[in-house]
């Protein structure tokens, strides 16, 4: 039977995996044209109640983030509790940074709204070029907070591993999805001109970074009992 904490991380990270599929998976992909600022302006500020609706969604991730790093913690403290703090902490620095990337949304959300009075004295060409501004701005500021998230769950793979009761194969893609986005948003962060391979790396490992902590989240949820570190027996 799982306890209050795993139920509580187990819902958030489920609920997160299906807030990032509706507000980047869906909203963001679909307004945002990349290269073409005419398209990606006139697409927000058409459907300025959708995009608003993709900023609610981070703000749940966000709030959920802040609950899994505190039920993870919990689950995983009596493993090894030094390193369970540490990567609660490294969840929470990253939640910090993608709201700082979100605020940049909040900005676009103004720009291309249907109150744009205030912005009488800019062309159109000035607004979209500033829209196009913050819209990048978000992306870069969340890359770099992808890397923290990738720290995360190396962690939280790592004691996950040292779990009896975690199955080894959701360590395995936590470990991976950790590599993963590491790797790819230090790519992405420091050679911004290769996103070809940006990609490729994507789709490598695309696998674990999807199934690892909705994984995670399932077994959570419905499986984990207390946490029992590999080579303890049973009680």
């Amino acid at each position: 039977m799982s306890t209050p904490a795993a139920r509580a991380a187990g819902i958030s990270l489920i609920l997160m995996a299906a807030a990032a599929a509706f507000s980047y998976g869906y909203v963001h992909s679909n307004l945002v044209t990349e290269g073409d600022p005419g398209a990606t302006s006139s697409s927000l500020t058409a459907s300025p109640l959708l995009f608003r609706a993709e900023i609610l969604g981070w703000t749940l991730i966000m709030v959920c983030d802040i609950v899994a790093a505190w039920g993870l913690y919990k689950v995983l403290k009596p493993v090894q509790p030094s390193l369970s703090l540490l990567g609660a902490w490294l969840r929470l620095l990253y939640t910090a940074v993608l709201g700082a990337a979100v605020s940049s949304l909040v900005v676009v959300s103004l720009l291309t709204g249907s109150s744009t009075g205030a912005f009488s004295g800019f062309t159109a060409n000035q607004l979209e070029t500033e829209t196009m501004l913050f819209l990048r701005a978000f992306e870069a500021v969340w890359s770099v907070g992808l890397i923290i998230f990738g720290g995360h769950l190396v962690i939280v793979g790592i004691l996950a591993l040292w779990t009896a009761n975690v199955p080894k194969i959701i360590s395995v893609l936590l470990l991976l999805a950790g590599a993963g986005y590491i790797v790819i948003h230090v790519w992405r962060t420091l050679w911004p001109e290769a996103e070809g391979l940006v990609k490729g790396l994507e789709w490598v490992f695309m696998l674990p970074m999807t199934a690892g902590e909705l994984g995670f989240g399932i077994w959570l949820l419905f499986r984990a009992p207390s946490p029992r570190v590999r080579g303890e027996a049973a009680s």
